[in-house]
């Protein structure tokens, strides 16, 4: 029996090494994980041949300038239009905060796999044992509500962008107390009226119902706690914050869309004890008279006359950039009305490759003269062919006339569309017909 039981406890002691070991080990691969991952990745600031610490204005010139260098209209190389994709690449990364924060922590793979992090991987290999290590066993940093502003902005400024300045009021915690709202260190108090909670409970009975309201605490201001009047601060009066009204810079970058949001992390209104929330500007494009946008490209209308759709034309399109555009139709080629033609590269920037641009396209309304003289009747059949008239005879056919309808000189659209409406009309006053199973 001494030797069976001396076995056991060796099996034991082997065993608990053995589990000891193998969590070592674990630990220690893990480990090297999360510190391979926290190194720093710089591929996308080489790319732009910049540093890692790069401002905004030193990472949008070095894509400006390279932009123009690897470009494919501009350079002819073979490898040019690679080169470009990839500055391109980086620079979309690298001009979003959000983005660029997530790239600097975690590469080019965390992109891929956002919402996801060390201490995320860490948990789900140990989320089993009831370790306490990584983020989700422990208490988030509380953080405040975001401001959000909606700014007008005109189509021109978001194709040419635009760098405006806002002021803005928020709240920012007191320099003179720190927060604490006293000006005497250790002054405040639990407030007897809510106990510290901040919230006073309300308890009503109705017959046999009984029905409990939380409301914010009057005495405290939901705060938990009271400073007697001589210990206030004297330049917040124990509110704890102050107004401050600070300019802020807003770039709005070429091919912007509309509800497209400009975020300034951590600007938001200040608590005491609590992380601040982001100021978030969301861009609200404005109509253009002259052009319309549609995702990446513009559309417009263009009236011409029944000569210049027969026998050509040219007119000048003054572009969102001021540049004069001379259009022109090809020689012999007929306009009819409703055609639309494309003018490539000159509709809007693309967002983040700004020198990459979507298409004009123009739609073409053709007007047609009321009348036309004896002789100008003769010159068109001259020039385009008399028409097959019908072969009838005397009495086998009825002479009628068209009149034009007053109040609907519009045109197919209109009319189709009239009618369609009729027919419908018609259809809701027929009888209708009930069907019963037998």
């Amino acid at each position: 029996r001494s030797l069976v039981g001396s076995e056991m406890c060796i099996r034991d002691r082997v065993s608990t090494q053995s589990t000891g070991v193998a969590f070592y080990l674990l630990l220690t691969s893990v480990t090297l994980i999360i510190n391979l991952m926290s190194v720093r990745e710089t591929e996308f600031y080489d790319r732009l041949k910049i540093k890692p610490g790069a401002t905004e204005e030193e990472i949008k010139r070095a894509y400006r300038k390279l932009a123009l260098q690897y470009h494919p209209d501009r350079n002819p190389s073979p490898d040019a239009a690679e080169q470009f994709k990839k500055i391109s690449e980086a620079y979309e990364v690298l001009s979003d905060d959000h983005k660029r924060e997530r790239y600097d922590r975690y590469g080019e793979q965390g992109l891929k796999n956002e919402g996801s992090d060390a201490s995320s991987i860490f948990e789900q290999m140990f989320g089993g044992f009831g370790f306490g290590f990584g983020g989700g066993g422990g208490r988030r940093e509380r953080r405040g509500k975001d401001m959000v502003y909606r700014i007008s902005v005109d189509l021109q400024d978001i194709y040419n962008g635009k760098s405006t300045s806002m002021k803005v009021t928020k709240s920012v915690v007191c320099p003179n107390c720190k927060g604490s709202g006293s000006s005497v260190k250790g002054a405040s108090t639990n407030c007897n009226d809510c106990r510290g909670t901040g919230v006073q409970v309300k308890i009503m009975r109705m017959g046999p119902l009984i029905q409990q309201t939380q409301t914010v605490c009057s005495s405290c201001n939901g705060s938990g706690s009271v400073i007697r009047d001589a210990d206030k601060c004297k330049k917040c009066d124990a509110e704890k914050v102050i107004e401050e009204q600070k300019v802020l810079t807003i770039d709005i970058e070429k091919g912007m869309k509309d509800g497209q949001k400009i975020v300034f992390h951590g600007e938001a209104n200040e608590e005491p004890g609590i992380q601040p929330g982001d100021l978030i500007f969301v861009i609200k494009e404005e109509k253009h008279p002259v052009f319309t946008r549609k995702n990446h490209n513009l559309y417009m209308e263009r009236s011409i006359s029944l000569a210049d759709a027969l026998c050509g034309f040219e007119f000048i399109v003054k572009h969102l950039d001021n540049r004069s555009l001379l259009v022109k139709s090809s020689p012999g080629e007929l306009i009819k009305p409703g055609d639309i033609k494309e003018i490539k590269n000159e509709g809007m920037p693309i967002h983040g490759r700004p020198y990459q641009k979507g298409s004009l396209y123009i739609q073409f309304r053709v007007n047609f003269p009321d009348k036309l003289t004896k002789e100008q009747v003769s010159k068109v059949r001259d020039c385009l062919g008399a028409s097959e008239k019908p072969k009838y005879k005397k009495g086998e056919v009825e002479e009628v006339f068209l009149h034009q309808v007053r109040g609907q000189p519009g045109g197919r659209e209109r009319f189709t569309r009239s009618r369609s409406e009729s027919d419908e009309d018609m259809e809701d006053h027929q009888p209708g017909v009930s069907c019963s199973q037998q």
